[in-house]
């Protein structure tokens, strides 16, 4: 019998970060040294254990033809070899550090490639071998010569191997293992995703090249000067021609410069030219520092309007190209976004390049996070046990060093959800000892020890408003220092809600200095048959379900009605006013860019229609400065219908970011209050053959339920106070408050009956008398449907009356009713997408048309959605319906039951009935699917209440 030698798997549980690499360095994308891509097709074996196979595949000559194919930078488990796992914060093993399971997978690598023929000769200069991503630990062998081995996932490694180099045939070897010492200090709330996710380049490195180096470009605010010293390792010489800079290494100069910022991302082209190298320098002089208890960049606050951005794509991960980083970049400047903050590890370092080309303030987090050490009250956490420390420390290098040349890097994080521990404190005084030009974030840091930023998740509006005036308590230094939501407004299916309420807090006070909403994009996989697959879609033994799709992207990077709502609550120029003295108030809220960059028009609308628009002369404000703008005369009497200015702030030229007349803000203020429909009662009701009529309404004579308005069938109209719950109706699991998803369904609002207690045909009017309540339960609501009609409109007034102790809100008020044949959708009021009561800002009254499948929105999970606010009228089907007052319109080709048992898009089964609410409300949104939900003032409480429809036929019935 034998037994395998452990020994040599033995770095898979070592604490350390591995062996063999090369010291830290700072990246950059390109020089004139030469480089080669090892990107591509390789050649892949995956093994049930770390141990399973022995190291022979790494000599040369070994035969892998038989081995699969996989796409390197990738996953496997993305490529047909195993299944992704997704947990928040619960580590899918047991914890026991640094130990890791027996059942590893692990992928052997294996790429055979060429020197291209331009390389230079290899007895000139060394080589780099680089990996920029490899999850969890990595070992390299390079025609057979074992390199080492590394762990830090989303941190770069380097290895020397011009000495191993051959023209033709090198064989190299990596092999990957899901689960090393590593994954207990990677728990973030993500997929786990083993593979070589990000670049693998070959460099040359020739002799008098630049080993590293560090760009210092500050800015002097009172002088308008900048500084420049870039500190080398090899001396050489730095050039920046548009300045008539050229000095030594090491040496400084000051000149007069435009300073970099992510409203005005100026930067100049320069060069380091050393012995061996030219590397092209893009230089940003800006100056971070912390002033007066705020962070001030170039001598002012700002105000952080952020994002947290997980790197994801639905096919291919974490494994993304260029195009899709810009992509992000693009819509986050086209949404006003002007922060990220880089959950939860620094991102690919081209993503860090966009930023500084196109302008985002950015704190750049180290992939640290050990979150699932709380079930065990953080016991045993590495970052508080002095083994773990040199891991930590060389985390914190490996990303300092290598961002450390980005001016749109401000702050640095010293990871996520990692309790406290001396670790920590070692890598804070570490950052500032190599870099004192930025400051230090980390949100577990209560007491503010280490860190320059007192830093929260998720505190609610009262807290927040708590803090921005002082009253918060806590040790002297976190109570003189600027604080942030790192996380808030999670951005989970429906929502988020309660985002302007925030936004007038953070502008209200200056200790706040803004927010990140939780996060940039849903983390959907896509999946032949679910559409977009979620945590539990793979069998995974552990899960936390959908909780991977929070994001205000959807996973196809269509922008979901959150980024829209955000948008418009930070947009960088407030339009404000009533417009009754003919005048609106234009305020600059960006924090260095006047408005000359900016052209403003306006438009008079009159019952949802433009009768007019031009252009607004407004002055090129400086930040912070407001003025009174003179509105033209009105181009038609308001006595014409309900009137409207909406006045939009546009790109006056194309930017790199964005084409001219790109919407930037926008105001709308009303003129003339809408006329209500009035329906006198002069029809009467007329009973024969089982049925009712009335005017040009069938009613069923034993129910009193409408059957038709002139020739439109119509089914099951009645009162509806159920949704489809959103993720954030049902809350958070470690939610302590009130969940109303789960107390609605507790009270059976989800199967409520309907009782008929009268049908009570008058002289004027059919009056329908009903309670509607839960089995099981006492409280009800008391129901009364009275019909009217003028012989060509009908009338339907609902009054309803709550009976017993009503605890809850409701999660909706108002009538659902079914048509047969309805496509097209017509309506006056708000759009064009979704609003909701606590997110409704980005919702213009207007006319506004539609199919009744693009009226819905595609959350991952199936819940309540696509409801339009202050609907005046709708028409589908060949019904017209107008509101008193204005009502939110859905219309669905699935009842809400349906929707509410999906648990993907796929589950729902367009059907003949299109189902329609007319609500009078709707209970707020929130967060609560991690933070807090719906203000009071959004609770739709259950109190007596009296709401109409008109209902009338169009002069073109549709037909579907």
């Amino acid at each position: 019998m034998s037994f395998r030698n452990h020994t040599v798997t033995d770095y898979v549980e070592d604490v350390s970060p591995g062996s063999g690499a090369l010291p830290p360095r700072t990246w950059y994308a390109s020089s004139d040294a030469k480089a080669l891509s090892l990107n591509g097709s390789w050649r892949f074996r995956l093994s049930p254990t770390a141990d399973a196979e022995d190291d022979s595949f790494a000599e040369e000559g070994y035969d892998a033809g038989a081995w699969a194919e996989i796409r390197v930078p990738g996953h496997w488990v993305l490529q047909g070899h195993g299944s992704p796992i997704y947990t928040n914060h619960l580590y899918p093993f047991p914890v026991d550090p640094p130990r890791v399971p027996t059942e590893n997978p692990t992928g052997d690598h294996l790429r055979v490639f060429d020197l291209p023929e331009d390389w230079p000769d290899l007895a000139e200069g060394g080589a780099v071998l680089r990996f920029d991503g490899v999850e969890s630990c990595g070992r390299v062998w390079l025609n057979g010569t074992d390199l080492g081995a590394f762990k830090g996932s989303r941190l770069p490694h380097e290895f020397a191997v011009g000495h191993l180099l051959k023209t033709v045939d090198n064989v190299l070897a990596v092999r990957v293992h899901q689960w090393s010492a590593g994954s207990y200090l990677e728990d973030q709330d993500q997929w786990w995703l083993p593979g070589i996710f990000r670049d693998v380049t070959l460099l040359h490195r020739p002799a008098g090249a630049a080993l590293d180096f560090f760009v210092h470009a500050s800015y002097d605010h009172r002088a308008g000067t900048g500084t420049l010293r870039v500190d080398s390792d090899v001396d050489g010489r730095v050039t920046v021609s548009e300045l008539g800079i050229d000095i030594a290494t090491g040496d400084s100069v000051t000149v007069p410069v435009e300073p970099w910022s992510a409203e005005t991302p100026r930067r100049y082209a320069g060069e380091l030219a050393t012995e061996g190298e030219r590397i092209p320098l893009r230089i940003g002089f800006r100056t971070v520092e912390l002033s007066d208890g705020l962070i001030k960049v170039n001598g002012r606050p700002v105000l952080f309007k952020g994002v947290n951005r997980h790197e994801w794509h639905p096919e291919q991960g974490r494994a993304l190209d260029r195009a899709t980083m810009r992509e992000d970049v693009l819509l986050m400047k086209r949404h006003n976004i002007n922060a990220v903050r880089t959950s939860h590890y620094p991102p690919h370092p081209a993503f860090l390049d966009l930023c500084d080309e196109y302008g985002l303030w950015v704190i750049d987090e180290c992939d640290l996070e050990t979150h699932g050490f709380t079930e065990q009250a953080w016991r045993d956490n590495p970052v508080d046990d002095d083994r773990w420390t040199p891991a930590l420390l060389d985390r914190a290098a490996r990303m300092v060093e290598r961002d450390k040349n980005h001016p749109s890097v401000v702050v640095w994080s010293l990871g996520n959800e990692a309790g406290t521990g001396r670790g920590l404190t070692a890598m804070a005084q570490w950052i500032k000892g190599r870099d004192p030009s930025r400051l230090v974030h980390y949100e577990g840091d209560l007491t503010c020890r280490d860190t320059d930023v007192y830093a929260r998740m998720y505190a609610d509006h009262a807290e927040v408003e708590r803090i921005g005036r002082r009253l918060d308590g806590g040790p002297h230094r976190r109570r003189e220092l600027p604080f942030i939501l790192c996380e808030y407004a999670h951005a989970m299916g429906n929502g988020p809600g309660g985002l302007a309420d925030y936004q007038r807090l953070f502008e209200s006070y200056d200790r706040l200095q803004g927010a990140f909403v939780w996060e940039w994009i849903d983390h959907g996989i896509a999946h032949p048959e679910l559409g977009y697959a979620y945590g539990g879609d793979f069998g995974e033994e552990l899960h936390d379900g959908n909780f991977v799709c929070d994001g205000l992207l959807f996973p196809d990077r269509e922008p979901s009605p959150g980024l829209i709502e955000y948008k418009k609550v930070i947009e960088p120029v407030a339009i404000e006013g009533d417009a009754a003295d003919g005048t609106v108030r234009i305020t600059n809220k960006y924090d260095f860019a006047d408005l000359s960059a900016l052209a403003f028009t306006w438009a008079y609308q009159v019952n949802g229609e433009t009768v007019e628009s031009g252009t607004l002369s407004v002055p090129a404000l400086a930040p912070g400065e407001s003025a009174e703008v003179k509105l033209p005369e009105p181009p038609v009497a308001t006595a014409a219908g309900e009137a409207h200015w909406t006045v939009r702030a546009l790109l006056a030229d194309d930017t790199p970011w964005a084409p001219k007349d790109h919407v930037v803000a926008w105001g709308q203020f009303a003129v003339s209050a809408r006329r209500l429909p009035s329906v006198p009662a002069t029809g009467r009701p007329v009973p024969g053959d089982g049925r009712i009529t009335l005017g040009p309404a069938v009613f069923d004579a034993r129910t009193g339920a409408l059957r038709a308005v002139g020739g439109v069938e119509v089914t099951g109209l009645r009162l509806d106070v159920w949704r489809a719950t959103t993720d954030n109706d049902d809350g958070a699991a470690w939610q302590t408050d009130i969940r109303h998803g789960l107390l609605w369904r507790k009270l059976g609002l989800h199967r409520m009956r309907h009782r008929l207690d009268a049908v009570e045909p008058g002289d004027e009017a059919l009056t329908v008398r009903t309670r509607v309540a839960a089995a099981a339960c006492e409280t009800g609501l008391s129901t009364v449907y009275r019909w009217t009609s003028d012989g060509d409109r009908l009338q339907l007034t609902v009054s309803v009356t709550p009976e017993g102790d009503w605890t809850v809100p409701l999660p909706r008020l108002g009538v659902r009713f079914g048509l047969s044949a309805a496509d097209r959708v017509q309506w006056y009021g708000g759009g064009p997408g979704e609003a909701y009561p606590d997110s409704r800002m980005a919702s213009a009254v207007g006319r506004w048309q539609s199919t009744v499948d693009d009226l819905q929105t595609p959350y991952v999970r199936p819940q309540e959605n696509g409801a339009r606010a202050d609907v005046r009228w709708a028409e589908l089907g060949g019904l017209r319906i107008e509101g008193v007052p204005e009502f939110f319109f859905t219309a669905r080709r699935w009842t809400t039951e349906q929707l509410d048992a999906a648990a993907h898009r796929t589950d729902l089964t367009p059907q003949d009935t299109v189902w329609v609410n007319l609500d009078h409300g709707q209970h707020g949104l929130g967060s609560q699917s991690c933070g807090p939900g719906p203000l009071p003032r959004y609770h739709l409480q259950a109190e007596p209440a009296e709401f109409s429809f008109v209902f009338s036929t169009t002069l073109a019935p549709e037909t579907s």
